[in-house]
């Protein structure tokens, strides 16, 4: 369901806001540095738990105020509400008046995509990036996938707290191996189905031949067990669980080299892009369901070619989106229907 009230309370420099957005297009204007980019995080934070500008949510506490919140409630007959609470010990939710027991329980609420200035790090950083993007539709599509990776990550932390104290780490193997192959088989199978809708769009998007594999997390000559048995001394050595899933990723290469080695900073833009759009039009095609996307100033990360296309992609879609740019004026494939202003902290629908 689109996203129809929000409310900000002392993030970043909002004091307070409150908005209520179309289920279509949705236009906020600005300077650079009044706040439009922190509605967007708001949004994120509402949706996800977490920013998709910093790693450290702490930061996105107005400067003097111990805390942040962030409320929004959702279209329709039976509209659902989450809260999220950031102070300096950590982020809480809830949702539909009840503690939630994980931020994951929020992308049910809201599920939520960005296309931002960093997007491009999608392709070119590391792979908890990757593992993170495609755990996202993960969650949605395999709906036992939030208990697995739950108590995965329980015993992971527990078998590398006692590799760090020299306790006897293996007590935590079984629990491991049983939800590490759940979540890898979630993994492969979401994949497999996401793969023809991203060729489609890469070939689209990049007009680049980029194929897609995956990589599991360890060395998968032999099975999970074998390979954290076989890890288990260089596990001891560094204090850390070197095989498993939570060492994922997902492989893009072009002619059998690395996408990250050979496609330029504008080519690795236009790959992400597509990696975002891929799982809303499976989602939309598979299971009737939308989400909420955020662009970030498209307008200065596209040429006018290519966020044609990417709006032509959006418009069947039909998602509802919120979209940042520098004036209320915009070339986008259509009038918005909702349009705010931001200066200085403070928000005025126009």
């Amino acid at each position: 369901m689109p996203l129809a009230e929000l409310r900000i309370g002392n993030l970043r420099c909002i004091e307070s806001a409150a908005l209520e957005f179309s289920p279509d297009l949705n236009l906020i204007s600005g300077e650079n540095g009044a706040g439009k980019t922190s509605i967007l995080e708001a949004v994120f934070l509402l949706g996800r738990g977490r920013s998709f500008r910093t790693r450290s949510s702490e930061k996105l506490i107005r400067h003097g105020q111990h805390s942040l919140t962030v409320f929004g409630r959702t279209a329709g007959a039976t509209p659902d509400s989450a809260g999220v609470e950031v102070t300096r010990e950590g982020t809480r939710a809830r949702i539909n008046g009840r503690d939630a027991e994980s931020l994951l329980e929020l992308s049910a609420v809201l599920p939520v995509q960005s296309i931002d200035p960093d997007i491009h790090k999608l392709i070119d950083q590391g792979p908890e990036r990757r593992r993170r993007w495609l755990d996202w539709l993960v969650f949605h599509v395999e709906p036992a996938f939030m208990g697995h990776w739950s108590r995965y990550q329980r015993a992971l932390k527990q078998r590398n707290a006692a590799l760090r104290s020299g306790g006897d780490f293996s007590t935590w193997n079984p629990a491991l191996i049983e939800h590490g192959m759940a979540i890898t088989e979630a993994r492969e199978r979401t994949l497999r189905r996401l793969e023809p809708y991203l060729t489609a769009l890469l070939g689209r998007f990049a007009g680049l031949d980029i194929t897609v594999g995956f990589h599991a997390g360890w060395n998968q000559d032999h099975g999970l067990a074998d390979a954290m048995r076989i890890a288990a001394d260089r596990d001891r050595d560094r204090g850390t669980s070197t095989a498993g899933p939570h060492r994922a990723d997902v492989i893009l290469r072009m002619r059998g080299r690395s996408a990250r080695e050979t496609v330029s900073r504008g080519q690795q833009k236009l790959t992400a892009v597509a990696m975002i759009v891929a799982p809303l039009k499976l989602l939309q095609a598979e299971l009737s369901r939308s989400a909420v996307l955020l662009l970030d100033d498209p307008a200065a990360e596209l040429d006018t070619k290519n966020l044609r296309l990417l709006f032509d992609e959006l418009t069947g879609l039909q998602c509802q989106m919120i979209a940042t740019s520098l004036t209320p004026e915009t070339s986008l494939f259509q009038a918005p229907k909702a349009t705010f202003h931001v200066e200085q902290g403070r928000v005025l629908r126009l």
